[in-house]
């Protein structure tokens, strides 16, 4: 069963969290939960803060107020703040336009789903001049692999227009080593890349402290 807010310990609840630990500290979830403020009769803030963190991660920066307003609990007031809160820090810290040098260079845009409990197979719209044009949740799957297809890779980068991809996803169980899963979908996706014009740039495979990089190792 979910944890709802009256199940967290009152210091350790969202808000209070970040006014002792700082916003960096806490979950998306968490973070979402603070801008919602509360709930509803039928839904709690944060059951309603994790559902619109899947929709937010399929969507990526092209979030809309209509994407929100179709979930439960969520009002066209709330939907606005969120959409309105993403833009303002999009217009300040932008994740598009951000160059990517180096893998270590899109670490920071997708490090928090580090903590996910599930592997998510990231995919990040890169333009020609290396710079990151939006980043998507692909795939979610168990705690130790994310099944994933090129075509699911591609679509959006498709439409984004983009010359190339860069994939990521995190490793729930901490270890950073490639499964043979993980090799052979990145020959797929280099493969499948070569046919529709999108070079595959790297997959990154990452946790909270570390990151392995096909690219760096050569295997790419």
């Amino acid at each position: 069963m979910s944890m709802t807010i009256h199940d967290i310990p009152e210091a350790d609840r969202p808000r209070e969290k970040l006014l002792r630990k700082g916003a960096a500290a806490l979950s998306d979830q968490e973070l979402l939960a603070v801008l919602l403020g509360k709930g509803t009769t039928k839904i709690d803030v944060m059951t309603l803060a994790r559902n619109v963190t899947t929709v937010a991660d399929k969507k990526g920066l092209g979030l809309t107020v209509e994407d929100l307003v179709s979930l439960e609990g969520m009002g066209t007031i709330k939907a606005m703040l969120l959409v309105a809160a993403i833009e303002f820090a999009r217009r300040r810290i932008k994740p598009e336009g951000a160059k990517v040098v180096t893998p270590a260079d899109l670490l920071p845009h997708v490090r928090h789903y580090a903590d996910r409990k599930q592997e998510h197979f990231l995919c990040a719209s890169i333009n020609g001049a290396n710079e990151i044009l939006n980043i998507r949740v692909v795939s979610i799957g168990l705690v130790d692999r994310s099944p994933v297809h090129p075509r699911e890779v591609f679509a959006d980068a498709l439409s984004d227009r983009a010359s190339a991809v860069i994939v990521a996803h995190n490793h729930p169980s901490g270890g950073l080593e490639p499964s043979p899963s993980d090799s052979a979908i990145t020959a797929q996706l280099k493969t499948a890349g070569a046919i529709v014009g999108i070079d595959l740039l790297d997959h990154i495979i990452f946790n909270r402290t570390g990151y392995f990089s096909f690219l760096e190792a050569g295997t790419l």
